[in-house]
């Protein structure tokens, strides 16, 4: 979240786990969801396809944020239904540049 304010955003939904962000959204409209592929109780994978099955947020971006790097784990995210993959460790200009692409899309 701190590499998120840092690049500008200041309405964030944070949570702990998979299960955790699916309350604190239910009832939100989200434009971008943020997922580690490593979580406790629901991990990133089990999250992004209870959301690209669900009608209201099968539509919204969604970026893993991981650790995991190698080819095989991005073409794996790709096909859950992942829109962006950026590997940790990264810096803010990085995540801003990878972010930027779905913001561009909600303005044309």
């Amino acid at each position: 979240m701190n590499s998120l304010t840092k690049i500008g955003f200041s309405d964030v939904i944070q949570a702990e786990h998979g299960e955790d962000a699916l309350k604190k959204i239910k009832g939100e409209t989200v434009d971008l969801i943020l997922t580690d592929w490593n979580m406790p109780e629901m991990n990133g994978e089990e999250l992004v396809k209870y959301l690209r099955k669900s009608e209201k947020y099968k539509n919204t971006p969604i970026v893993m944020i991981t650790t995991r790097g190698m080819k095989d784990d991005v073409l794996n995210a790709i096909k859950l239904g992942v829109n962006g993959y950026v590997v940790k460790p990264f810096t803010p200009e990085i995540l801003k540049k990878k972010l930027a692409k779905f913001f561009d899309l909600y303005a044309g």
